[in-house]
């Protein structure tokens, strides 16, 4: 299938129009002190003509942890026991919203393929991060820059992403640095797009 690049998109976004729209799919995290746990995962990108893109995601668990203590936000917060929901969905793991942009200036030594990019995020469990790093040819590989929290915020100290569109899907890997633990694998997904 041909790919259209969406409406009224700002030309600088281009670099990451296949990311815009709705995408669903499954994934799994663990983490030293966080049992490995199936999810699954919503993530909607969309854009308003502005010179970025807007982005939701929320993790669902698929299967609740015998011991609730293993049970921990995305961010490795104890949380409280979770509750099925109501329409048969699993318990809500992590909610985050942000905006990815493409900053005008092309840091030294980045090829011509590749193109800049940044990750502005927010989670309710009292961080906000952001991330920086390049795109090209489907992939998106993101560092982080910058990292704060509340007082009440898990210490996370660094985290790394992954994104790459693959086969029509969008995978994605996320590593974390958090507990004094080193950088590690914290957590991954294969979404598929959604259509209407």
């Amino acid at each position: 299938m041909a790919f259209t690049l969406p409406e009224g998109l700002a030309p600088e976004m281009y670099p990451l129009a296949w990311l815009v729209g709705r995408w669903h799919g499954e994934g799994v995290v663990g983490y030293p002190g966080i049992e490995e746990t199936a999810f699954t995962q919503d993530v909607v990108i969309d854009h308003d003509g502005g010179p970025y893109l807007s982005y939701t995601s929320t993790i669902r668990l698929v299967v609740v942890p015998d011991d609730a203590s293993a049970i921990a936000d995305a961010d490795g917060t104890p949380a409280e026991e979770p509750a099925a929901e109501a329409d048969g969905e699993g318990a809500v793991w992590n909610t985050e919203s942000g905006y990815w942009r493409i900053p005008p200036e092309r840091p030294e030594g980045m090829g011509s393929a590749l193109s800049p990019v940044e990750l502005l995020l927010a989670d309710p469990s009292g961080h906000v991060a952001v991330y920086v790093g390049a795109t090209g040819n489907g992939r998106i590989d993101l560092v982080s820059d910058v990292i704060a929290r509340t007082a009440s915020g898990a210490e996370v100290s660094a985290g790394k992403r992954l994104y790459g569109l693959v086969n029509g899907e969008l995978m994605w890997a996320h590593d974390l640095a958090a507990f004094g633990h080193e950088l590690q694998s914290y957590a991954s997904a294969r979404l598929s797009r959604v259509t209407d």
